[in-house]
């Protein structure tokens, strides 16, 4: 799964990254972005702009927002079967952006007592980068309205796999706009994508177990121990 990240670039280099989005000014850096919190996310909806919606995807059937503590993630293998989640994948796509994220590895110490070690793994180069997402418009009795998401997660690549039994989708950047096709669209032609990134380009190091606190949104967090 994917519980935790990090967007700490700053407005300059998210531009230089994203070149075709706008981009707001004054966007402060986040060392430690949890879930129900806002996440920077660009939607399908062909206005290319980064917009902040709730993580934790609120389908439009649901009866109140508690049910998005529980979807932070969606499977990519199950994409196309989950209530959840399969009109959202045809229809409302987005991509998350980050420049890094956290998981926890099992180590086993010689007493045999399992601990599990924060770990933040980034491109080996720093540079930000976007998470695979769906997002979902959902209005509440009062009539407000809630945009929230979730992080598409498949299997680790070589990496990842010595750390935890999933990663999230990581785009290449010349998946970002076939992933952003504006309306419904055939998935199989998506499938592809939702694969695991290459492990060559990526980096990971332990870090502090101040993380394991989200109010921690501190540099101190991806500090390599």
């Amino acid at each position: 799964m994917c519980g935790r990240f990090t967007l700490t670039a700053d407005i300059n280099t998210l531009q230089e990254t994203f070149p075709w989005v706008t981009i707001p000014s004054g966007m402060a850096p986040r060392f430690n972005i949890a879930p129900s919190q806002p996440v920077a996310v660009v939607a399908n909806d062909g206005a290319n702009k980064l917009d902040f919606f709730v993580w934790g995807l609120i389908p439009s059937w649901a009866k109140d927002p508690s049910i998005g503590s529980r979807m932070i993630n969606a499977r990519a293998e199950t994409l196309a079967e989950k209530p959840s989640f399969r009109n959202a994948f045809r229809r409302r796509r987005c991509l998350v952006l980050a420049d890094g994220f956290f998981e926890w590895q099992k180590i086993q110490e010689p007493s045999n007592r399992l601990r599990k070690q924060p770990m933040y793994i980034q491109l080996a180069d720093g540079k930000p980068f976007a998470f695979a997402g769906l997002w979902e418009s959902w209005n509440s009795p009062d009539g407000s309205n809630i945009l929230s998401c979730a992080i598409i997660t498949t299997q680790p690549n070589e990496l990842m796999a010595s750390i935890h039994d999933r990663m999230p989708v990581i785009l290449p950047e010349e998946s970002y706009l076939d992933w952003l096709q504006p309306g419904e669209v055939n998935t199989s032609s998506l499938v592809k994508l939702l694969a695991p990134y290459q492990a060559g380009p990526m980096k990971a190091y332990p870090v502090s177990t101040i993380v394991n606190n989200p109010a921690n949104d501190l540099p101190a967090t991806i500090q390599p121990l």
